[in-house]
């Protein structure tokens, strides 16, 4: 189904669509999906937004003063268009959101310019793309008419039902939500209609907490829906390597988990060292000229965790086409890294090659080999099965800390994983390799095989931005920004996490390593660290070329693609390497002598395309805004859904504890109140400023304290405090304490 988003990034592409044309490239065919979009032509023409030319040609208006923007509300009513490039937010009243939503893609007309510290002023002039085709509600009755209440407070309209879904009504004993099915959004005087389409009871049932948060996070449940097509693998010269040992190292236990590379390793006399990256050869088995494959992935651009497995975004079929298995031969795309006596990369070459899976490493193993004192004795009854693999398996694991000991070195931070006690977690908490969303490192542990793959990977990825960036292609990556200082004065509100006679530098400031080494006690650093990742914002996925802002040149840029069996960034990009390989130009017109194009260096003896037209248009329809756009929502849809999976399973722990005290650390102060982390079952409640009562508490924002005013009591961030479980709220994910 088109949306208005859709028409606009279609006449955006061109320099003008004529009515036939745009149906094509809508894929609309039915008169029915025509009579409609007839309808938007006509309104978006009235608003100035487009307009049709003397060839009866739709174009996009140019000097419009219309902004696309994203509406965020807050539950207390105030809402604002978001815009990008950190553009000032605008805000909009609620009388002119005209029925925006919290998450919708809008256009926003400025009608009160900002002055001082005021944010300017907008109404809502289109609404380009809805974000909840699906909503989470309450049923009510409301003068005798049937209506869903969404359950989230941002969402500031209701939805009118037919009179048969009033046996839905809302029952706070069976904690019955609703999903309802919205058949018309609200529009000038006609309310919003809906029906529901199922019915989840989540009282004392948590086989329905999946279901409802990914409900929640607007996550389709693919329920093996997605069935992307595979095509036959045509024979090319690949590089045998089958008789050689690759390694995959994997923590994650479901079946279904993302498909993870294998490493090679080679020594040779002078102490130099082949590393091979093994990528599973997705990008070449995948038809994405296909525009029934590209429809697929919108509904899913990553494998997400679920409780107990995954919810792959690839089908079942190309994972069994792709994925290495223990003796098996396999198609794959490699990259082989030539590494000096100190480990540092001197040259590097992309490859199709013929593997074969020798050792499935597991966590087991790593923390075996990483903890017998002496690698010439052998005790260990893990280790010794695969005892001729080891001197291997201990050069993989140099190398992976040494590349990670210079990224620290470089600047880089690494902050702790969080602590999990629920079984049912596990898979969340397992270091994923291919994920750069977040600012920071986690640390190597060896109880988790897989954080080894991470320094490894982060280099195979560096190295395809620099190939790429090279030859002029575009791929599609992270800016590591990072975080390396905070402002000092920042961490006044914490003078109790540090000693007092810590050493600024010259600008008044600190680096987040020096700040985590200089708190000595556990239960604070804990608490640090969660501060820092506070400071992190969420890393988003940005289009690369060499058109660059010249002020983002001097950052580091990655551009991952060693995992295409986690997410559709890494398939692109490996997609990208893929096409060079095998169709990238590697000598001018009648010239013999051909430069291998896939090796390091190689681009100082270039000066042509690589690609030919019809590759380089077919590439750009994956590297483009629209794409990245697309990522980036839904990847802020997962990251949320992550969030929440974990906070509604720390809930019902604390559901069956109702009643009972523990001890706990203040997280974190605000004017309504503070947050306690319960250490024993590592929750967190917060503590209502109302329900102290013993005195009136005022909130000192400099001190991030509470205190009181006639007894001076203060509760402040570290202190230790006992706290009773007193209510606990499912649908919002919040537990309530007091203290005792």
């Amino acid at each position: 189904m088109f949306s208005t988003s859709s028409i606009i990034d279609n006449l955006n592409q061109s320099e003008g669509l004529e009515y036939k044309q745009l149906c094509r490239s809508l894929k609309i065919s039915k008169k029915s999906d025509k009579d409609k979009l007839n309808i938007a032509l006509t309104a978006l023409e009235k608003l100035e937004i487009i307009n049709k030319n003397a060839d009866n040609e739709y174009n996009c208006a140019k000097n419009s003063d219309h902004i696309i923007a994203k509406i965020r509300c807050s539950s207390k009513g105030y809402c604002f268009a978001v815009r990008e490039k950190n553009n000032e937010d605008i805000y909009i009243k609620e009388n002119l959101l005209n029925y925006a939503w919290n998450g919708d893609k809008v256009l926003v007309r400025i009608i009160k310019d900002g002055y001082k510290r005021r944010s300017p002023e907008g109404i809502v002039d289109c609404i380009l793309e809805r974000s909840n085709q699906i909503l989470l509600s309450k049923i009510e009755i409301i003068n005798n008419d049937v209506y869903a209440i969404p359950i989230d407070d941002r969402i500031l309209s209701k939805i009118k039902l037919p009179k048969e879904d009033k046996k839905y009504i809302y029952k706070s004993e069976n904690k019955n939500i609703v999903k309802v099915e919205i058949d018309r959004f609200p529009i000038g005087q006609d309310e919003g209609l809906g029906h529901v389409i199922q019915e989840l009871k989540l009282n004392n049932n948590e086989e329905l907490d999946t279901d409802f948060v990914l409900s929640k996070s607007n996550i389709i449940n693919l329920k093996n829906s997605n069935d992307i097509q595979t095509k036959k693998i045509d024979k090319r010269k690949r590089i045998d390597l089958s008789n050689k040992n690759s390694y995959l190292f994997k923590s994650w236990i479901s079946d279904n988990s993302p498909m993870l590379p294998m490493i090679q390793i080679e020594q040779d006399k002078d102490k130099n060292t082949k590393l091979w990256i093994h990528t599973n050869n997705i990008a070449e088995i995948l038809d994405l000229n296909s525009k029934k494959s590209l429809e697929i992935f919108f509904n899913a651009f990553e494998s997400i965790p679920l409780l107990n497995n995954w919810q792959d975004y690839l089908s079942e079929n190309l994972r069994n086409f792709s994925e290495f298995k223990l003796g098996k031969k396999n198609e794959a795309i490699s990259l082989c890294l030539t590494l000096n006596s100190t480990n540092e990369i001197t040259e590097w070459g992309f490859h199709l090659t013929l593997v074969k899976c020798a050792l499935i490493v597991g966590s087991e193993h790593t923390e075996a080999l990483l903890s017998r004192k002496s690698k010439t004795r052998i005790t260990s009854r893990l280790l010794k099965p695969i005892k001729e693999h080891i001197e291997n398996l201990d050069k993989i694991l140099e190398i992976s800390k040494s590349f990670r000991q210079r990224h620290l070195l470089e600047g880089k931070v690494e902050i702790p994983t969080a602590l999990n006690n629920t079984k049912s977690l596990d898979e969340f908490f397992i270091q994923n390799p291919a994920e750069y969303s977040k600012g920071y490192f986690e640390p190597l542990r060896k109880e988790d095989c897989q954080s080894y793959l991470s320094p490894i990977l982060l280099e195979g990825n560096l190295i395809w931005y620099k190939h790429s960036n090279k030859y002029g292609l575009k791929s599609a990556g992270y800016i590591m920004k990072g975080l390396d200082y905070i402002n000092a004065n920042e961490m006044i509100k914490y003078s109790e996490f540090v000693p007092n006679d810590m050493e600024l530098n010259e600008d008044g400031n600190l680096t987040f390593n020096q700040i985590i080494k200089l708190c000595d006690d556990d239960n604070k650093k804990r608490i640090l660290h969660k501060l820092l990742i506070n400071e992190f914002k969420e890393n988003e996925v940005s289009l690369i070329s060499n058109n660059l802002e010249n002020n983002h040149r001097e950052k580091l840029y990655i551009s991952p693609w060693t995992v295409p069996g986690y997410d559709f960034t890494n398939l692109i990009n490996q997609y990208c390497i893929f096409n060079m390989i095998i169709n990238g130009k590697k000598s001018k017109k009648n010239n013999v002598n051909e430069i291998n194009i896939m090796e390091s260096n190689s681009w100082k003896l270039v000066n042509w395309d690589i690609f030919n037209t019809s590759i380089s248009k077919h590439i750009d329809t994956l590297f483009n805004k629209f794409i990245i756009d697309k990522l980036n929502e839904y990847k802020n849809k997962v990251n949320q859904y992550k969030s929440n999976m974990i906070s509604i399973k720390k809930v019902r722990k604390a559901e069956k504890l109702l009643g009972n005290s523990y001890k706990g650390i203040i997280l974190t102060v605000q004017s309504y109140g503070f947050f306690v982390e319960i250490l024993d079952l590592n929750v967190e409640g917060l503590v209502h400023v109302s329900t102290l009562n013993n005195d009136w508490y005022e909130y000192r924002s400099r001190q991030n304290l509470l205190i009181g005013r006639k007894s001076k009591n203060s509760y402040k961030v570290g202190d230790e405090i006992e706290v009773k479980i007193i209510k606990v709220d499912i649908l919002k994910y919040q537990i309530d304490v007091e203290l005792t």
